[in-house]
């Protein structure tokens, strides 16, 4: 059983700056750089039902709910879940943790991971967790901070994604860290993981990698396009669970 306590990694107390700032079209890295892609391989994918794991406020389940995609969401922080409640009053919201998954077996054709591996403590038991409420010949779509960004935060700073300044790195990339991050009104613990670590991961679940991908933005603010460019942060990866 997961023993993390979602008070202790500043998640609780941030949730209400969180939820203000994400409104419905997201913040940079999700309206310029991620949406697009993620719905892309969603729409190619063409589930049923998808799960949304570390689901925040909700708001890319009402993106794949509009899809005609009938979606659940799950987060560990109550304030998230009762914002997603209240903005989508028909919406299948629980919380929980990644880690202990509250679904049967094989239970969704697609299960999404949107920036929420970096929030959590044992990504390879929920990892396995997802595998396993993953239906045969589904798909497993995640969106990850990059290694190499996360490597290059500086610690209690504002990082580049939200004002286009120059990054500093650790210096320990293949170490595993906790960190401290501050900006925009939020104070939260995420986790440096090597890239490595990620991918034997999802090949210990028998995973087969199907699509890789470091998008590039759409649109935004000249000064964080350029940013982007010069050190891009996001990652996409698309997992099949083979039948039989």
């Amino acid at each position: 059983m997961p023993t993390r306590d979602p008070n202790e990694n500043g998640w609780k107390s941030s949730a209400p700056n969180w939820i203000k700032r994400m409104g419905d079209q997201g913040d940079f890295s999700r309206e310029f750089i991620l949406d697009i892609p993620m719905l892309k391989r969603v729409e190619l994918a063409r589930p049923s039902n998808a799960l949304d794991v570390g689901c925040g406020e909700g708001r890319f389940c009402r993106l794949l709910s509009g899809m005609g995609v009938s979606t659940t969401g799950l987060d560990p922080i109550a304030t998230m879940i009762d914002a997603a409640c209240k903005r989508d009053a028909k919406g299948d919201y629980h919380i929980g943790f990644a880690e202990d998954l509250p679904f049967k077996n094989a239970s969704f054709d697609l299960v999404v991971s949107y920036l929420s591996l970096i929030d959590i403590d044992d990504p390879a038991v929920a990892i396995a967790e997802m595998a396993r409420v993953l239906r045969p010949n589904g798909r497993m779509l995640i969106a990850n901070l990059s290694s190499f960004a996360t490597s290059s935060m500086p610690l209690g700073k504002r990082i580049c994604r939200d004002t286009g300044d120059e990054i500093r790195p650790l210096g320990a990339y293949l170490e595993i860290q906790k960190m401290w991050l501050q900006w925009g009104g939020l104070r939260i613990q995420n986790w440096h993981r090597p890239l490595s670590f990620y991918m034997q991961c999802f090949l210990e679940q028998d995973l087969a990698l199907t699509f890789f991908d470091e998008p590039l933005p759409s649109g935004g603010p000249e000064k964080l396009v350029k940013a982007y460019h010069s050190m891009p942060y996001q990652m996409m990866m698309e997992w099949h669970k083979p039948a039989g």
